[in-house]
C-alpha cells in the first residue's frame, strides 16, 4: 500500500473517531437518569415485595417504606383515586403507582413529559409482580396522570 493510501485511511479513521466522540457529547447517558426508588406498601402486601424484587433485577436500588395508611400517603403524594394501585414509589420527580414495568419508569425518566407520575391501575395479572403461574396475563395499560387527575395512554402490554 503506498502512503496516500495509508494516509486515507488514518484520515477515515480519525474523522470516524472524531464524528463518533462529537456523537458521545450530544447522546443523553442513561448513568445521568435516577435509579433510586422509594416504594410505600403495606408490610402484609406479597405482590407489592415482588414488584420491588422486578425494579431491582432491572438495576433500580429500592427503599421499602412500609406504611400503615397507604391510601393516604397517595393522596399525600398527589396520586388521583381513580388511579389507586397497591403500592407508590418516588423516583426523582415522578411517581409510579402500581405494577409498572421497569422499562416503562427508564423510559418515563428519559422523556421526562410534564406528569406527576405513571401508573398501572388496579392489580392486572401477568404485570410485573402480578405473575401467577399457569394463569394467562391480562392485557393491561400504563397511563400518566397530573395531580388534577388528567390521564393519557403511555404503554400498552
Amino acid at each position: 500500500m503506498n502512503w496516500r493510501g495509508k494516509a486515507g485511511i488514518f484520515w477515515l479513521v480519525g474523522l470516524g473517531l472524531v464524528l463518533v466522540s462529537m456523537g458521545l457529547l450530544f447522546v443523553p447517558s442513561s448513568a445521568t437518569v435516577t435509579t433510586n426508588l422509594v416504594v410505600y406498601k403495606a408490610a402484609s402486601c406479597g405482590c407489592c415485595s415482588a414488584w420491588v424484587t422486578h425494579m431491582e433485577k432491572n438495576g433500580f436500588i429500592v427503599k421499602v417504606e412500609e406504611v400503615s395508611d397507604v391510601t393516604a400517603m397517595k393522596r399525600q403524594l398527589g396520586v388521583p383515586p381513580n388511579i389507586d394501585s397497591c403500592h407508590t414509589g418516588v423516583i426523582g420527580d415522578y411517581l409510579v403507582e402500581g405494577h409498572v414495568p421497569a422499562g416503562d419508569v427508564l423510559r418515563l425518566l428519559e422523556e421526562k413529559p410534564p406528569v406527576r407520575g405513571i401508573a398501572v391501575p388496579g392489580m392486572p395479572t401477568g404485570s410485573p409482580g402480578m405473575e401467577i403461574s399457569g394463569q394467562k396475563p391480562d392485557a393491561y395499560q400504563v397511563i400518566t396522570f397530573t395531580t388534577e387527575g388528567q390521564s393519557w395512554l403511555f404503554a400498552k402490554h
